[in-house]
């Protein structure tokens, strides 16, 4: 779509096409895939684990998303794509001094952009640094 298109969109109309309606709830665990701990817990969580420990070398400009039922924060949310901005070659410690937070001490090594969702920046691209072991890249469905 050239830009020229672009400039005719409202501001409701870009918001729509980037999937920020009003209509959408933004609670943690929006489209949760946990409904496969129905059956073996074990099995389940080993499973999680190794999710979770399955790399990938992400380079700035890919699209990821959360891998399935690891994410942790709000944003982005499950399904929507994130650009990766910068990956950290040195990752950040999060600083929550509590060690019963899932925050505490998460290695944060990616660096990624998305479209704010609420209030009065909603539809401002911003950037939110994350532990990459909990993406994976992003495929349109």
């Amino acid at each position: 779509m050239s830009r020229k298109q672009h400039d005719h969109l409202s501001s409701r109309e870009l918001l729509a096409r980037i999937g920020l309606n009003n209509e959408h709830t933004n609670h943690l665990l929006d489209d949760d895939p946990l409904d496969d701990l129905t059956g073996d817990l074990g099995a389940a969580l080993r499973d999680r684990y190794q999710l979770f420990q399955q790399p990938h070398n992400f380079a700035v400009g890919d699209l990821v998303t959360w891998k399935p039922g690891l994410k942790n924060r709000r944003l982005p949310r499950y399904a929507n794509p994130a650009i990766v901005v910068e990956v950290l070659q040195t990752p950040v410690l999060d600083c929550e001094n509590d060690s019963a937070s899932t925050y505490f001490r998460e290695p944060l090594n990616l660096v990624l952009g998305m479209f704010y969702e609420e209030g009065a920046i909603r539809g401002e691209f911003l950037t939110w640094h994350y532990d990459s072991r909990r993406f994976q890249l992003w495929t349109e469905k």
